[in-house]
């Protein structure tokens, strides 16, 4: 009796333990794929930030609707950084060591990516980079990805003053913010205007505290520049636009702009209107013919509705396009290699070409474009508080590169009439 009963004991914890064996990898499979990021919600990066999220969850839905990656969901883990470089260290350690993601994604502009990259080139992470203007630079993490369409300080400004030789300019004005993303770009932008032998004729640094651009219109009309090279912060790019819509900078002035954060926003590009006429600046896509990419079309019409119902911009033209495009690269890299080990998704984001919704990404070595492509485009026959004739081609034309170019640029006080 005793030897019957050890006997049916051993046999029931036999199929236990298969059937435990079993469960384990099973329930495993089940777990969604983690991916973590923080991004800027409140805070003076929040009008992209909120945005931007809006697009990345857009991505996880759809990817999710085709049966999410390697069988699991996807479920994005996001936190509020709230601007702030000082709090992005710790919440990428908590979403490591906590959460235990499976992939990250930095978050938005420069110096919040710059505060983590230490930590992630320290653990050997993949990190796909979110709008961060020259954040590997210094750390070199062969592991990095940056969604930008630039890769140098100078793609950010070669174009806009491509645009000016045909204006047949001979002198430059620069003004910059006192900020590292301005004055990495003046560092490019002066290169190319003394390799083209232009003379600069002004050149002023202004503290990030500045309101009233009042003088400095002043002293650039006295310099009387034929180009004047704007890099500036979405507050100052608004402020320097209305001052000189009341000054004026002289007939001299052919091409004004080139690096001016903010005149891509909706809410600034509606509120400025007809004061934008003449001006080109630097963009990424803009809905002209020359980038009808597959795809952009549909999502902008989807993120609109979305976008509009969260009170954030509903263009979606800047961030939102290329966060969906940093799921679209995820995706693609997991699909192909059947991993998510870091290392060998790195491998194959290095070796093969993204296809995305704002056109074909291929990296370089260091993680940034290994083509840069920085539009410049001209604000054209922009009427005041209309925000859906920017969805139309026209309003911003592409006046270089050729590649994408829709019209030739127009000297600025033509362009204002």
């Amino acid at each position: 009796m005793m030897k019957s009963f050890k006997r049916r004991w051993f046999l029931v914890a036999g199929v236990l333990a298969i059937a435990i064996g079993v469960s384990v990898p099973v329930a495993q499979a089940q777990q969604p794929i983690k991916i973590g990021h923080s991004m800027s919600l409140t805070g003076g990066l929040a009008g992209g930030g909120k945005a931007a999220l809006i697009a990345l969850q857009m991505w996880v839905e759809d990817v999710n609707a085709k049966g999410g990656l390697l069988g699991r969901k996807v479920e994005l883990i996001t936190y509020d950084d709230q601007s702030s470089p000082a709090n992005t260290p710790g919440i990428y350690t908590k979403l490591l060591d906590v959460d235990k993601v499976d992939l990250l994604i930095g978050p938005y502009a420069t110096v919040p990516t710059a505060a983590i990259m230490p930590l992630v080139k320290e653990r050997g992470l993949l990190l796909m980079g979110n709008f961060g203007f020259q954040s590997n630079a210094k750390i070199q993490h062969d592991m990095w990805f940056n969604n930008g369409s630039w890769n140098d300080a100078a793609s950010w400004s070669e174009n806009f003053f491509l645009a000016a030789r045909e204006l047949n300019v001979k002198t430059v004005a620069f003004l910059a913010a006192d900020q590292e993303y301005a004055q990495a770009l003046a560092g490019g932008a002066k290169a190319i205007a003394a390799n083209m032998g232009l003379k600069t004729v002004y050149d002023q640094v202004y503290p990030p505290t500045t309101v009233d651009f009042s003088t400095i219109i002043r002293a650039i009309r006295a310099a009387q520049p034929d180009v004047v090279y704007v890099m500036s912060y979405p507050n100052d790019s608004v402020g320097i636009v209305r001052s000189v819509n009341e000054i004026g900078v002289g007939s001299s002035v052919k091409l004004i702009g080139g690096g001016m954060v903010g005149l891509q926003f909706a809410p600034v590009m509606e509120s400025l209107g007809s004061m934008l006429n003449g001006w080109v600046n630097y963009h990424f896509y803009v809905p002209e013919k020359t980038m009808e990419f597959p795809g952009v079309k549909a999502f902008l019409e989807r993120y609109s509705k979305r976008a509009i119902e969260a009170k954030v911009d509903p263009l979606g033209f800047y961030l939102p396009l290329f966060d969906y495009a940093i799921g679209q690269m995820i995706e693609q890299a997991v699909t192909a290699t059947k991993s998510l080990d870091h290392k060998v998704l790195a491998k194959y984001l290095h070796e093969n070409e993204m296809k995305t919704i704002v056109g074909g990404i291929r990296y370089a070595k260091d993680g940034e474009r290994a083509k840069a492509r920085v539009i410049m485009i001209q604000f054209r026959g922009v009427a005041d508080k209309n925000i859906d004739q920017f969805r139309q081609p026209g309003k911003q034309v592409i006046v270089a590169p050729a590649e994408y170019k829709s019209g030739a640029v127009v000297p600025f006080d033509q362009a204002r009439k």
